[in-house]
């Protein structure tokens, strides 16, 4: 389980601090022993607190007690002649023993109020003691401290039988196997309380004089006081070679996961609650993402599991000042650096989904003011253009002092007839297109006949009778909405009859295409035709290739519509010989089958 807290800045660990301190007593002690006396023992006092309260104020606070003992055990052995002796009666020996334990105290206080001072809010692993054991689990510190406490004695009294055949060498080689084997099983901290075990197990045992904890001999002080340095080292380099292996494990797990992260994300499911939903699938727990706003915090994307009420006692990871990631629950594999990463992809996520958004919804805008200003320019001109026509010749008409011949009178109405005609199929165009873009075309699909609805899509078209018509016979009916299917042909017939020259005039050709079941219609004319960049932009609407042609640029966009609106397609097609061929395919009724791509 992960908190925020005013956290520490780093501290030395006691990996290094002990070996650290170990030596620098020995340092102390190997340099009183060679001035012969010329150091006071308050001197040695002096310096062994001052390597003590350094220490303890630099490494973390569970190093003090270890080097405030080893510290007592130095001015003990080398306040006062002979050296190297240790001699556990005297004045000074418990003046220094409360000396260095009120030194240790004061360091440990004094390191924690600077680390508070200069911390700063982080996170702090607040599940299992992973760090203080280097990854080991409380199950192998049990089963570590069991060994010390079993074994340490076991070995104690084969050596105390053996004594005899063997010197204090050999003895101190053997406690110091035994303290790598629980260094190995439990780490650095069992292994620490195994040597200093060990050291006072070889005194009281394997030092004259024997059962007691003076030690006569400087040389075995000294073999002793190293024993335990040599140790405390050998069991740091084991336990940072056991934690490496930890922290290389877990940097695995991290970076696959942040790998199946970046595949979710790159997969397209890159919404901030699809990566909070990897993160407590991964890792379990909760998760949400609040964002401050209106001077409060509101919830933006949760995991499924906390779609609900929110997150109480949960971490913070802030990733800015207005956007927050906050867990709860999740797996000591949910480290900090991990978490971290998830919650600066959740806040890259939801940065996209909100431009996508306005993206979008600037599209929307600039295509309704892209059909608000071809509007403007259709009723502007347009319509205008036959409105002015149908009224001049009216006006022309109902002059009482004008005697119009029946030939005048023919060409008005005429005139009026023909912009009146210009002027329905352009409304209906525009209310055909706002009937797509409404989304409220519903055709009424049925089985139609081709050669029946294509005469009567000719019908009101000038020059419709220059269209020609090959439908066969034998063509199978078509499933389409008969009416829709008129405009669709109406539209192509005019724009076909719009570009082709007096002397070759469009065509209708109908065949079925073999093996899709559907039927083409193709609508052939021979003008000027449309380059291959231009056939997929003359179904846009308001799209108008060349400039002078009549109308707004509708028909063909109505007609690709209603096509597609029936189940069908459509295309643009060179005609060979120079034109363009519109092509439409159609299911044919008798199969009933959705129609495939133009073309195939």
């Amino acid at each position: 389980m992960w908190r925020c807290t005013r956290g520490v800045t780093k501290t030395i660990p006691a990996v290094f601090a002990l070996p650290t301190g170990f030596g620098a007593f020995l340092a102390v002690g190997t340099v009183v022993a060679a001035l012969g006396g010329r150091i006071p023992g308050t001197a040695v006092l002096i310096a062994c607190a001052i390597v003590t309260v350094v220490l303890a104020v630099a490494a973390e606070p569970l190093a003090a007690l270890p080097l405030a003992a080893l510290g007592w055990l130095t001015v003990a052995g080398f306040s006062r002649p002979p050296y190297s002796q240790l001699q556990l009666t005297g004045s000074l020996t418990g003046t220094a023993a409360i000396t260095l334990a009120i030194t240790a105290v004061t360091g440990v206080c004094l390191g924690a109020g600077m680390r508070w001072q200069l911390g700063r809010f982080t996170l702090v692993d607040m599940g299992s003691r992973a760090y203080l054991a280097g990854g080991i689990g409380s199950r192998r510190l049990l089963a570590a401290l069991l060994l010390g406490a079993a074994g340490l004695p076991a070995i104690t009294w084969a050596l105390a039988a053996d004594r005899p055949h063997l010197d204090l060498a050999d003895d101190l080689l053997i406690y110091l196997v035994a303290v790598v084997v629980i260094t190995v099983v439990g780490g650095f901290w069992p292994a620490v309380a195994a040597a200093i075990a060990a050291s006072l197990l070889l005194n009281w045992y394997f030092t004259e004089p024997l059962h007691t904890f003076t030690i006569q001999q400087p040389r075995n002080l000294l073999a002793l006081l190293l024993f335990v340095t040599v140790a405390v080292a050998v069991s740091s380099v084991v336990h940072l070679a056991a934690r490496r292996a930890v922290q290389a494990a877990r940097s695995r797990q991290e970076a696959a996961s942040l790998l199946a992260l970046a595949q979710t994300v790159l997969g397209g499911d890159d919404s901030p609650a699809a990566i909070l939903a990897h993160l407590t699938g991964t890792h379990g727990g909760q998760a949400e993402l609040i964002e401050r706003a209106g001077g409060r915090w509101v919830r933006v994307a949760a995991s499924e599991v906390a779609a609900g009420e929110p997150l109480e006692a949960a971490a913070r990871i802030d990733v800015r000042p207005d956007l927050t990631l906050r867990v709860t629950g999740q797996r000591a594999s949910a480290t900090r650096a991990l978490l971290a990463g998830y919650a600066a992809q959740a806040a890259a996520a939801l940065d996209r989904e909100r431009l996508r958004t306005q993206a979008a919804q600037a599209e929307v805008l600039a295509e309704g003011n892209r059909i608000r200003t071809a509007l403007l320019a259709a009723v502007s001109h347009d319509l205008r253009t036959p409105l002015a026509s149908i009224k001049a010749s009216v006006s022309s008409l109902r002059q009482g002092d004008v005697d119009w011949s029946p030939e005048d009178e023919a060409s008005l109405l005429a005139t009026i007839e023909q912009n009146a005609d210009r002027l329905d199929d352009l409304i209906g165009n525009l209310l055909d297109m706002s009937r797509l873009h409404t989304g409220s075309l519903q055709p009424l699909l049925r089985p139609v006949a081709v050669e029946e609805v294509a005469p009567a899509a000719l019908l009101g078209l000038d020059r419709g009778s220059r269209l020609e018509l090959h439908v066969p016979e034998t063509l199978p009916l078509v499933r389409a909405d008969p009416g829709l299917l008129e405009r669709v042909l109406a539209n192509l017939f005019s724009n076909a009859l719009r570009h082709s020259p007096a002397a070759q005039p469009p065509e209708l050709r109908a065949h079925v295409l073999d093996g899709v079941g559907a039927v083409a219609l193709e609508v052939v004319d021979h003008g000027h035709g449309v380059a291959d960049g231009d056939k997929e932009r003359i179904f846009e609407p308001f799209v108008r290739i060349d400039r002078q042609a009549a109308g707004v640029g509708l028909g063909l966009a109505v007609a690709k519509g209603f096509a597609e609106g029936m189940g069908g397609a459509i295309a643009a097609l060179d005609t060979a010989g120079g034109g363009l061929t519109i092509r439409i395919t159609l299911p044919a009724a008798a199969l009933d089958q959705p129609a495939l791509e133009a073309g195939t």
